[in-house]
């Protein structure tokens, strides 16, 4: 059982918006941060934005500071992702992911989460 599941992707102008959304299944992530990844093709996977179990604290990938804000209800296991002012360099596999830290270092990043969703395509036309 794939232990989180995205919903909200989808396809988009350039300049608009996408809200995403992920919520845990068959496991509490109340207590856990909570991030979110994309892979642009040809590309690693790389951290976007990581919540803090409290939704306090917050860590953003320099490209999406100003334009993307995630935010947590975490008695309900969930992380969204509100995406503004969309550019067609956002195109990729968002994944949900939990279970790990809220600051990477230099560290890849995504090895460092252990429960993953199976991702949901995003894609900005120009």
């Amino acid at each position: 059982q794939v232990p989180l599941a995205e919903a909200g992707g989808g396809l988009v102008q350039a300049r608009g918006s996408l809200r995403l959304s992920c919520v845990g299944s068959g496991r509490a992530y109340s207590r856990e941060t909570m991030a979110w990844f994309r892979q642009r093709p040809g590309t690693a996977r790389e951290l976007v934005a990581a919540v803090s179990w409290s939704g306090y604290s917050t860590n953003y990938a320099d490209f999406v500071k100003g334009r993307f804000t995630s935010s947590r209800d975490s008695a309900k296991s969930a992380v969204y992702l509100q995406m503004n002012n969309l550019k067609f360099e956002d195109t990729a596999v968002y994944f949900c992911a939990a279970r790990g830290p809220l600051y990477t270092g230099s560290a890849d990043a995504s090895s460092l989460y252990e429960d993953w969703g199976q991702g949901t395509q995003v894609t900005v036309s120009s």
